[in-house]
């Protein structure tokens, strides 16, 4: 193996790391005598209680570090490349990948499609399998890494070929059998396609899917999502209304079935089918615990399940606050519905919610995740603002005041002339974000790689 080097970006205060005197820009030469491929090799062998690292400074003196720590315990220091390895790209061609849909001009790291098991791993990514080797198998099975998310699209080999656009997707389903005989955990993706994977290919597609269950956890199924940048791609369409609630039927019939074998929901329909369909989201315990919350499964209820929790912990008062709420289409009306509920206990408060129309990508682009800054700089200079507009994290890259567009936080500010608070997930901090004096922090989001598939529409 190729002799690799792992260059030190960050030591952790209060770490490990910190305690052994590493510093940025040291490097990590081998754990154990071991050299280290990449993280699957590191958080392996940071397993151990007993570790020895060897560190080259920056002059080129070399450590020899012996450790002694907790099972398990990490280090407390990160890499310059967080996977201690290239990124793998994607070679397929996926008619529906929301990549190819993309307009020019943005920034370079937007148009990089991964495809890589280990950020599955790591950041809950979802990978084809058709980059994957059988040496990458056999690491996935040594260190028992879990769960790995998989997009599936269609369990049919020949319509797997067409959809990705490559001869050898059909095959890669072969890999799912080794995963599951050797007791690896999954999830799975299902990108739906009008007129293509669904309807009775979806019914088949289920029915293979369900004979990996309980190892395979959960299966979200998720509308296609379509830009207006579609030019010389597939033919695809809009689902409808009758479409959706033929999904949401079919799904709901695989979730009567599977708990009654396996006690679990398995199958989960992604919150968008529900708004087209125009039927309710379903209850908290349909969820399965929310294991596909990144698809956008059960983002909508949990978010009301927060927001009530956080406001029966609150005595209501007549404070005086006026915001703007910005968020995409999709979102929208149910956050209309939680300000209903802040006004409920607070009648003096004032939440105006505008729901952005993606002009950019186009309009049958609905969640926030996907909305530039220069889409909510024309919008909402058209409307009377409050003292602060606040903004999902989900609009920003993460770590980063920027959007999609590389406008900045600080640039819609000042075009605005109001102060912008970036609104952390959950619905407690929704509520505080709206009712309380802001403390101007970085938001926490989930790590999003942006180097993805983004075989979905992003989050609502």
């Amino acid at each position: 193996m190729k002799e690799k080097k792992h260059v030190i970006s960050r030591v952790l205060p209060d770490s490990i790391g910190e305690e052994l005197e590493l510093e940025a820009g040291d490097t990590l030469l081998s754990i154990n005598d071991q050299q280290i491929e990449d993280v699957f090799d590191y958080r392996y062998l940071l397993n151990d209680e007993y570790i020895v690292l060897l560190i080259q400074k920056p002059d080129g003196e070399v450590w020899e570090l012996e450790v002694e720590k907790e099972y398990e315990e990490d280090l407390g220091i990160e890499f310059e490349n967080g996977l201690m390895d290239d990124y793998r790209s994607c070679s397929n061609h996926c008619m529906f990948c929301f990549i190819d849909q993309m307009p020019p001009g943005m920034r370079e790291t937007l148009y990089f499609k991964d495809d890589d098991s280990r950020l599955s791993f790591l950041q809950g990514n979802y990978v084809t399998l058709t980059n994957m080797s059988s040496h990458d198998i056999d690491r996935i099975i040594h260190y028992h890494l879990e769960p790995i998310n998989i997009s599936f699209q269609t369990m049919n080999p020949e319509l797997r070929c067409k959809m990705l656009h490559n001869r050898f997707a059909g095959e890669a389903l072969a890999k799912v059998d080794r995963l599951y005989e050797a007791g690896i955990t999954m999830n799975g993706q299902i990108v739906l396609c009008k007129g293509v994977n669904d309807g009775k290919e979806l019914e088949y597609s289920l029915e293979k899917l369900s004979a990996y269950a309980p190892l395979l956890e959960s299966v979200s199924v998720v509308p296609v999502g379509l830009t207006k940048y579609r030019e010389g791609l597939y033919p695809l369409q809009a689902f409808t209304r009758e479409d959706a609630r033929e999904v949401i039927g079919q799904i709901r019939c695989w979730q009567e079935r599977m708990m009654e074998m396996h006690g679990t929901h398995f199958v989960h329909a992604s919150d968008e089918w529900y708004i087209l369909a125009e039927q309710e989201l379903p209850e908290e315990e349909t969820y399965d615990g929310y294991l596909q919350l990144e698809n956008g499964v059960g983002m909508l209820r949990l978010l009301e399940t927060e927001v009530k929790e956080a406001l029966s912990e609150r005595a209501g008062d007549d404070r005086q606050i006026h915001v703007t709420l910005a968020t995409g289409k999709l979102a929208g009306p149910y956050l209309e519905k939680h300000a209903a509920r802040i006004r409920g206990k607070f009648p003096n408060v004032r939440i105006d919610v505008i729901s952005i129309v993606n002009r950019f990508f186009g309009e049958m682009i609905t969640v926030s995740g996907l909305i530039t800054g220069q889409d909510l700089k024309e919008q909402l200079s058209e409307t009377e603002l409050g003292d602060r507009i606040l903004l999902p994290c989900n609009m920003l890259r993460d770590g980063e005041n920027i959007f999609l567009d590389d406008v900045s936080v600080e640039e819609l500010s000042e075009a605005l002339g109001r102060e912008i608070v970036i609104v952390d997930e959950g619905g407690a901090d929704l509520v505080s974000a709206i009712l309380d004096p802001q403390e101007h922090k970085i938001p926490k989001r989930r790590q999003m790689y942006e180097q993805t598939s983004s075989c979905h529409s992003g989050q609502a």
